[in-house]
């Protein structure tokens, strides 16, 4: 079976990337470790990939050095269950240096870009009544991290003054 695994590229903090992502998402692990050896690239002995699953899902990250940095072209969604995951996600992605940015995306101290999406967003975006669809987006889009009840009040507000 063909498998497609992101593989992301990090300056020599790979594995410590790894340890915070698994140490936060439910369901995951570093699954293996290599290392550079004599007259490779990186220092002997350093951590050169590691492989991880993030809610069951695979990844690799690749020690590559300082060439490459990340942008917002590439971001990784956790969806949230509910408010307390949508803070909780926030904080520990943002902790020691990360930032929080608007509509729910966040960068964690690695420059990796993620988006906290509470379950709800994707049916509050997608409700038949286009009044309330609109009224969550255009809430969405005055936030920074998600509060699932103003989306929630913006669209029924918005079926109200109707």
């Amino acid at each position: 079976m063909t498998t497609i695994t992101p593989c992301l590229w990090f300056d020599g903090n790979g594995l410590e990337a790894a340890e915070l992502y698994v140490s936060i998402i439910p369901d995951s692990r570093i699954t293996n470790v290599s290392y550079y050896g004599p007259d490779q690239p990186g220092e002997p002995g350093a951590p050169l990939t590691v492989a991880f699953e993030l809610a069951g899902r695979p990844y690799t990250a690749l020690n590559g050095g300082p060439q490459y940095k990340f942008t917002e072209a590439i971001s990784l969604q956790v969806s949230a269950a509910n408010q307390e995951d949508v803070d909780r996600y926030t904080e520990q992605l943002t902790a020691e240096g990360g930032e929080v940015g608007p509509c729910g995306w966040v960068k964690d101290r690695f420059g990796l870009s993620w988006q906290v999406v509470p379950d709800v967003l994707p049916e509050l975006l997608s409700d038949p009544n286009p009044l309330r669809a609109n009224a969550a987006m255009q809430a969405m889009l005055g936030m920074m991290k998600i509060d699932i009840q103003a989306l929630r009040d913006a669209a029924d507000a918005a079926v109200v003054s109707a």
